[in-house]
């Protein structure tokens, strides 16, 4: 069974903006919280943001604070990242992952999707 699916990445110019989408299992987006990480070669997985299970409450890494929204559809278990004003560092792989609990520790998620790749040219 495939839990989550990433779609939406390209390649894009600096200001322009993408919407990341994350098509999850019953089991997976029912664990309540969801969260958007990104990863470059030889560099740990980051977080970027996280929705949670109570009041669909964000949260967001200093880097992509006011540019970046998280969002969900509980109606057809899909987590949105909406990136605006992309800059040539946000550039990476991006992960849908699903948690039991709120955090930005990657290590307490325990279901990752494939990854999308995101890649912004200056």
């Amino acid at each position: 069974q495939v839990d989550l699916v990433e779609s939406g990445g390209g390649l894009v110019q600096a200001g322009d903006s993408l919407r990341l989408s994350c098509e999850a299992s019953e089991r997976t987006f029912n664990l309540g919280n969801m969260g958007w990480f990104r990863q470059t070669p030889g560099e740990e997985r980051e977080f970027v943001a996280t929705i949670g299970k109570v009041a669909d409450l964000d949260y967001y890494s200093e880097s992509v604070e006011g540019r970046f929204t998280i969002s969900k559809d509980k109606a057809n278990n899909v987590v949105y990242l909406q990136m605006n004003s992309l800059k040539p560092e946000d550039t990476a792989v991006y992960y849908c992952a699903a948690s039991p609990r709120y955090s930005v520790d990657p290590r307490q998620y325990h279901y990752w999707g494939q990854g999308t790749q995101v890649t912004v040219t200056s």
